[in-house]
């Protein structure tokens, strides 16, 4: 990061280029270890695996078998696979308790309820039973090392271990009666048998094994065993549209994913300038993504329909209300991160695009100490309206910010896996990349490492932008011209510094012929793109 990061974003990100295979996170323990299983004859997904494995080991602030995942996965056909592994709400799930106590919202920390069964588990194990090539105990193995061996605390991860020492189940994360610092090895046992008994005996290893029957206690009646045996990984459609000449791919409500792909339709009609450093481009691609969005609380919900949500019949009147000259307003809705993204593609061309997340930070702030993993809090995104589709209720998955992308060429082959962290930010993030990479024809290091804008409001926690749409500002990265631009369009503008969490950590893998370009954000500062010859 550079020394006033106020002032000016890094140098352009050089992608990392490659033949062999790619893997992009935001750590290089976990890089090279999809890397290790692409070296040692495995694919894609055993890579994304292996990767998301040890992430969950080094990055408990972003991430954890404690959480939900979501990917994309392109394997050659005419249409990716869609997987959706976010967990349902336990079976003592009561929006009307939470009512009767006097909740609006749902509880953001420390509450049980607001903690879905995890699917990160289900997840893995459903991609590897699909797609996978390499043993499970071989592509969970480096997870299983740097669990048991130690690893060192990355600075985002020092950062927050403070807030979380204290809590009953923290014991990995201090060393010697203080929080563990950035630098200091730290080890985590109890994650390293949950893995093993994952490789010895599947998902009834880790669901009816320690962290289950932990779960089931922490819990005090939300959850049952039969919810805990019911997997909270399936596959589904993707929703897809054409835009800037290509496919572009995402995954299906209850996620977000959506927005991306609306606000590139509404923007692919728009007369945008190719420029990204254009205050104009940044204008329309803010309107376009008030447009896609501002109903969001009202429409996203688990069985919504994707495909209405990105059709031009619903979107053409939004594109019309966009002036290349004002700011429209943002129309009110009716009703009322802690996540990491990677990505993978191997020597053949099959490509993962994935998502993995606590929520907020470390979620709920809560553990099954048995096994020292952090709950995540994914069920803030429902509500406590009654009859909504996206109330709390028993079974139900909660509206989820995750939204990796995935883009083809006409032709169907892969071009693109693309994505990032960042709460309700994340489709206006991916959204400026594609426009940078597919409209402008950005080289792959600029379109991820130029600055950013993202709708935000005042003391946002991440996940409030389209609640509080009266207090909409623009946050943009600084070292942008956007500001006197897009104040002069009518938008409340807020500096930020470069590197600000608001902006995300991307990633992203671009298919030339048989050239892979990975580049991975240095905005996660231990970041790594890692390619194998």
């Amino acid at each position: 990061m550079p020394a006033d990061p106020m002032a000016v974003p890094p140098r352009p990100e050089h992608a990392r280029l490659a033949a062999g295979g790619m893997v992009c996170t935001i750590d290089h323990q976990a890089s090279a270890a999809g890397v290790r299983l692409l070296a040692d004859g495995g694919n894609a997904v055993d890579a994304a695996i292996a990767a998301s494995a040890v992430l969950a080991v080094t990055s408990q602030n972003m991430c954890g078998m404690g959480g939900d995942l979501w990917a994309l996965v392109h394997d050659g056909g005419p249409v990716p696979h869609a997987l959706n592994a976010s967990g349902r709400a336990g079976s003592g799930s009561d929006a009307a308790a939470l009512r009767a106590e006097g909740h609006h919202t749902m509880p953001f920390r420390g509450d049980i309820r607001s903690v879905p069964v995890p699917g990160c588990v289900d997840g893995w194990l459903t991609l590897h039973a699909s797609h996978g090539r390499a043993p499970l105990a071989d592509v969970l193995a480096p997870a299983i090392e740097t669990a048991e061996r130690g690893f060192p605390v990355a600075p985002l991860l020092a950062g927050g271990i403070p807030s979380i020492a204290a809590l009953e189940g923290a014991d990995d994360f201090r060393v010697g009666g203080r929080p563990a610092a950035a630098g200091d090895v730290v080890r985590r046992p109890g994650l390293a048998r949950g893995l093993r008994a994952i490789v010895a005996e599947g998902r009834a290893g880790w669901y009816e094994g320690e962290f289950g029957q932990g779960l089931v206690r922490v819990g005090g009646g939300v959850y049952t065993a039969d919810d805990l045996a019911r997997s909270q990984a399936e596959w589904a459609e993707p929703v897809t549209v054409d835009a800037w000449g290509h496919r572009l791919h995402t995954v299906p409500p209850n996620s977000q994913g959506y927005l991306t792909l609306a606000a590139a339709v509404i923007a692919a009609g728009l007369d945008l300038p190719a420029d990204g450093d254009d205050p104009l481009w940044a204008h329309l691609l803010v309107e376009a993504s008030k447009q896609a969005a501002f109903d969001r609380l009202d429409v996203l919900y688990e069985g919504a329909d994707g495909a209405a949500l990105v059709g031009e019949g619903r979107l053409g009147p939004r594109r019309a209300a966009i002036s290349p000259d004002r700011a429209a307003p943002v129309v009110p809705p009716g009703m009322a991160g802690g996540t990491i993204y990677l990505c993978a593609v191997d020597r053949d061309h099959m490509g993962v695009s994935l998502i993995q997340s606590n929520a907020s930070g470390f979620g709920a702030h809560l553990t099954v100490p048995e096994v020292g993993v952090f709950l995540h809090n994914r069920g803030l995104g429902f509500n406590l309206v009654e009859g909504h589709p996206g109330e709390l209720a028993p079974g139900r998955r909660p509206p989820s910010t995750l939204s990796p992308a995935l883009v083809t060429n006409p032709d169907g082959s892969l071009r693109t896996v693309i994505g990032t962290m960042g709460g309700d930010g994340q489709p206006q993030v991916v959204l400026q990349m594609l426009a940078r990479l597919l409209h402008g024809g950005a080289a792959p290091g600029w379109a991820l490492t130029a600055p950013r804008f993202t709708l935000t409001v005042p003391d946002a926690q991440g996940f409030d932008t389209w609640h509080r749409v009266d207090e909409m500002v623009v946050a943009i990265e600084a070292g942008t011209g956007w500001a006197d631009g897009l104040g002069a369009r009518g938008h409340r503008v807020e500096t930020r510094p470069w590197g600000h969490g608001l902006f995300g950590h991307a990633h992203l893998i671009d298919v030339h012929g048989p050239t892979l370009a990975g580049v991975a954000d240095p905005r996660a500062l231990t970041g790594a793109a890692v390619g194998l010859a």
